[in-house]
Parts: structure tokens; sequence; C-alpha cells
């Protein structure tokens, strides 16, 4: 199957994640490339009962097909204690058949984050997910300060990926920084991913 899509993955608890997902989308679209946006179910401590195979709205869940068969990946959590979220968290630890298989190599990839305050452990959370990516053999794409809204942002923006701070403006809607910020990361994520692409 040609990798011909981005893929946007992320797990939201307020929101706030969930709009970063739609401006790199956003971003993404702008050049044209087919993008598919998936989360991930909540955890539970009742063994009991689990989460539906499909939400009842709003996004589907992510499959590792998804993974597999996609060029580039952005993958996004709220911090959660300077750590990615254990849903998120969950979905990623089951993945080890396709690191086993090398099959995310060479896909660039882009983390993205939320926390409730400015200092909140938002580029730990990145680097947590920097790191998982690695492991995998994935070309990381950081956030370059061509990109203006990085160097005036008084919220969420980190070279490491587009982040949101909550506190900021009592809210989890991005500013417009915040949103500028995650929609050219989108752009040029699509835009490498369709260059290492065309040459393999």
């Amino acid at each position: 199957m040609e990798k011909d899509f981005l893929l946007v993955l992320f797990y939201s608890a307020s929101g706030s994640v969930r709009h970063l997902a739609h401006a790199i989308a956003d971003g993404a679209e702008e050049t044209g490339i087919n993008v598919k946006i998936r989360t991930v179910p909540k955890v539970s401590a009742n063994l009991e009962k689990t989460e539906a195979t499909v939400p009842e709205k709003d996004e589907i869940y992510c499959t590792k097909d998804d993974l597999i068969n996609c060029g580039g990946i952005a993958i996004g959590s709220p911090t959660r204690f300077g750590s990615m979220a254990a849903p998120l968290k969950h979905f990623l630890d089951s993945t080890g058949d396709l690191w086993a298989t090398n099959v995310l190599e060479n896909k660039p990839g882009i983390p993205f984050t939320s926390t409730g305050s400015m200092h909140g452990g938002q580029e730990i959370t990145l680097f947590n997910i920097i790191t998982y990516m690695f492991h995998h053999g994935m070309i990381v794409c950081g956030t370059p300060y061509s990109f203006e809204e990085l160097n005036k942002s008084k919220s969420g923006g980190t070279p490491y990926g587009p982040s949101h701070v909550e506190s900021f403006n009592r809210s989890n809607e991005l500013t417009n920084d915040e949103y500028e910020i995650a929609k050219k990361s989108g752009k040029r994520l699509a835009d490498l991913m369709s260059k290492i692409n065309a040459n393999n």
C-alpha cells in the first residue's frame, strides 16, 4: 500500500490536544496530502468493562495498520505529572511487534502536548513522545524558529513540538500563536513526508 497519508494520533481529556491535532491537520491538508486523525480509548481500573470498539462520536480509534500504512505521524498527549497520559502510553506500549519489524523506521514525526500551567512539564512530555519515536527509528522533526509565532508566543509553543497552555487563556481553545505554530508544523511535516517518500 502506498504510504500517502499523514496520521495524527492523539489522546485528549479536556479538548486542548484535540484542537492541536486538528490545527496540525489543517496545515498538512494545505499541501494536498491526505490526513487521518485518530485517537485511543481511555484505560480503566475496572477490568469487567472495556471501552467500546468504536467511539460513539468524534475520531475513531487508531489501529496498528494506521501506523504501518501512514507516511508520517504526529503524536499528541496531555501532560500527566511530566509524562504522557496513560491511554496513549498504553497504546504505544502495545507496538512492540512493530518495533521488532522496523515498520516505522524512517517515517517523519512530531510530538505535541498541552498542560494546565506554563511550567507543567510540556518539554518532558514531548521528550517522552520523541523517545518513543527514536526507538522506532523515526525521523523527528522539531518546530523551527523560522515560525515567527514561536518567537513571540507567551503561552504554548516549543522548538520540540507544538503545545498549548490552558491557564494562559483559561480555556482549551488555542491562542492564535499556538494555532499557527501547530498548523505550520503540520504543513512542514507533510512537506517532509512527501520528500522522504518520493525518494523511497
